[in-house]
């Protein structure tokens, strides 16, 4: 139940088990969850509902990506070097992690102005942060690296600001690709959009296999015998599950916390994406990846003539209610600045995804139920992928977690 990213890997790697039949149910009118694309009647272009920030060390992406056929459609950086500028001051700055000793022996390590030495200390007291310390908590200082570093990286990976989100995702990140040097730390774009490369051709490669969504068939409710699922309810239909048959509940947490008894975190903030096409003359002035520091903007992207901006933890960074033309407005100055232009875009479009990750809290952190709350059900997720943050990477490791903890 649930054809987002975390439904879909454990649809296929279900479906390569022999003698597995697989049914998949999705409640909405398509697949992809919070990881969509679509055309935009505004712009007269193909966007994607929001920006993901994907590197190299993402494994379970790249793994998701062969399975699929779609590796030849990922776009992986030769090195592992972000560009950044402070709208404020007009600083230009990049974070750059050699692949190799003989590449930090040639000065391939660059770091933001006044955050050498920090940086380490902060990052061994972020590693040895416990469940219950937050992100501010964890890392004292409140000076350049603060500013450049930390803060951003919060709002970017938690979707919360440093003094809500929990520690422990952020450093497990950092583990899994930071920490690993460059190698593991390329970004990782897609051209052509994430339904093309992600959701698409996982659908194809189900349906080779005879499995197609039921859509628009909402799970409804649940019955217990003893410690095993006996019947799932859509409506007033009821399906009972025989002996040798299993679920998974690939749901957000709101949707999953009125099938089951125990506790759920609680939604977390927004998300804002602003979308601009632009000259294609102008686009090419910008990097496909530009962190923005002293802005209402934090990451900008561009593909081809599209500039899409993130605005992470929205209510904290722009308030609850935002007006939208004046919000638009003011990331399009923003862009236009780090563009160096002073003319409108050709069109724009604000999208704003309520609620985007649950509470990043320790509390809500320790919220999310057990994976395995009977002996033939299986929940997935990016919410439930702990030690992971929601990311596209945790949805996938959730969803063939929940498949292998079935086949057990």
């Amino acid at each position: 139940m649930g054809a987002g990213l975390a439904g879909l890997a454990a649809a296929l790697h279900l479906s390569e088990r022999p003698g597995t039949e697989v049914v998949l149910h999705e409640a909405t009118a398509r697949a992809g969850g919070r990881c969509w694309s679509f055309h935009d009647s505004a712009l007269d272009r193909v966007i994607d509902n929001g920006n993901h920030l994907v590197l190299s060390g993402n494994a379970e992406v790249l793994d998701h990506c062969r399975r699929i056929g779609t590796s030849g459609l990922l776009a992986i950086a030769p090195r592992a070097e972000l560009p950044f500028l402070d709208l404020e001051t007009g600083a230009r700055w990049s974070l750059r992690l050699p692949a190799s000793l003989g590449e930090l022996l040639r000065g391939g390590l660059r770091l933001p102005p006044g955050t050498p030495l920090s940086l380490g200390p902060d990052a061994a007291r972020l590693m040895r942060a416990g469940p219950d310390a937050t992100v501010a908590q964890a890392i004292p200082g409140r000076g350049p690296a603060w500013t450049r570093i930390w803060e951003p990286l919060s709002l970017a990976v938690l979707n919360a600001p440093p003094d809500h989100a929990a520690a422990a995702p952020l450093a497990e990140v950092l583990r899994r690709t930071v920490l690993r040097g460059g190698t593991a730390s390329r970004p990782v774009t897609m051209p052509r959009g994430l339904g093309p490369t992600l959701v698409d051709p996982a659908l194809a490669r189900l349906a080779e296999r005879g499995i197609r969504p039921n859509y628009r068939r909402p799970l409804t409710g649940l019955a217990q015998k003893g410690d095993r699922l006996h019947a799932l309810r859509f409506g007033t239909e009821e399906i009972t599950l025989g002996p040798g048959d299993a679920a998974i509940l690939a749901l957000p947490p709101d949707a999953l916390g009125r099938l089951l008894d125990g506790p759920v975190p609680g939604p977390g903030q927004s998300i804002l994406n602003a979308h601009f096409r632009v000259p294609p003359a102008l686009a090419e002035r910008l990097p496909p990846i530009l962190g923005l520091i002293s802005s209402l903007s934090h990451w900008l992207f561009r593909r081809d003539d599209v500039l899409s901006v993130t605005v992470s933890a929205a209510e904290s960074c722009a308030g609850p209610r935002p007006d939208r033309d004046a919000t638009l407005e003011r990331i399009w100055r923003e862009v236009a600045r780090a563009a160096g232009t002073d003319a409108p875009p050709l069109a724009a479009r604000l999208i704003r995804a309520r609620a985007a990750t649950a509470d990043a809290s320790p509390a809500g952190r320790r919220a999310r139920p057990s994976t395995r709350p009977m002996a033939n059900l299986a929940l997935a997720g990016d919410w439930l992928a702990a030690p992971l943050p929601e990311t596209i990477e945790a949805a996938l490791i959730s969803g063939r977690a929940a498949a292998e903890a079935l086949d057990g």
